[in-house]
């Protein structure tokens, strides 16, 4: 018995043996045409896209729609030399085209999410609300954009942290572009037998001296507010967004030595407390 389900087994890989090596030799040169027509439509897709996006960049055109474009001109070759691969093994491109067809429709349902967020990376390429560098805020997430896909958006932060927003969540909402800078607001407080005008000159040329700050985007310093302590001056200006915290550090120092060589004191809330002593009868 044993004997004979080893033969039978045998007899069962050597068919297979058999099936294989009459498939080989049969489509080898089938098989090994297909494979060099794949192969040279990889390298020639990469060769047109390279080209492409070349040629865009040549022409100034912007960073997010030329990467676009140059992706989707990869894939185009791709499908095409496949299509043509395909044929070169006898298969008939035609059914699977229609079987695709009825698949996705069924899958549509599953993938909404993903196709919305496609849609709308789509949407953000064509309207162009933002571009790689600017920075944006939306749903109180701020970054510097790194990359623009069809299904998600990259930004990174001062931190290096990398922040993937879905497309969708970014279409609709409401969008702040700071472009490649964002907004610094501080205040701070002097005495009220202090000069405003005098603190209000020292930050303006601490915020006019500071390489970081955007020229372009007038820089503001002012009476903020008054208070119970002192005089509020506030503090607005521009700096690059992958620096924000470090010149935004710098900066108060550098107004905080001004103020102290003005001889400006910042003052502190203070309370006077009484103790009486209670009279024995």
């Amino acid at each position: 018995m044993k004997n004979t389900g080893l033969e039978l087994e045998l007899a069962q890989l050597q068919n297979v043996y058999d099936l294989i090596t009459e498939f080989l030799v049969k489509y080898s040169f089938q098989l090994l045409g297909a494979l060099i027509i794949f192969l040279l439509g990889l390298w020639l897709a990469a060769k047109v896209a390279n080209t492409v996006g070349r040629q865009l960049e040549k022409h100034n055109v912007d960073v997010t729609l030329a990467t676009f474009v140059t992706h989707l001109v990869r894939i185009l070759i791709i499908i095409m030399i496949a299509i043509v691969a395909l044929g070169k093994l006898g298969i008939s491109v035609t059914p699977m085209v229609a079987a695709i067809g009825a698949a996705s429709l069924g899958a549509g349902l599953a993938i909404q999410g993903m196709l919305s967020n496609y849609a709308a990376g789509v949407t953000i390429i064509v309207t162009r609300p933002f571009i790689v560098g600017n920075t944006i805020t939306v749903k109180g997430t701020t970054g510097l954009v790194k990359d623009i896909r069809l299904g998600l958006t990259i930004l990174t932060n001062e931190e290096g942290e990398q922040i993937s927003i879905p497309n969708k969540h970014i279409i609709g909402e409401i969008l702040h572009n700071s472009f490649a800078n964002k907004l610094v607001e501080t205040h701070f407080n002097i005495d009220y037998k202090a000069d405003p005008q005098q603190a209000i000159a020292i930050a303006q040329a601490v915020l006019g001296s500071h390489p970081s700050v955007d020229a372009n985007s007038p820089s503001q310093v002012g009476i903020n507010s008054f208070n119970s302590t002192g005089i509020d001056i506030g503090v607005r200006y521009w700096v690059p967004t992958a620096s924000y915290f470090q010149d935004k550090y710098q900066i108060n120092l550098q107004i905080w030595q001004g103020l102290q060589q003005a001889g400006i004191q910042i003052p502190c809330p203070a309370r006077d407390i009484r103790i009486t002593e209670r009279q024995e009868d």
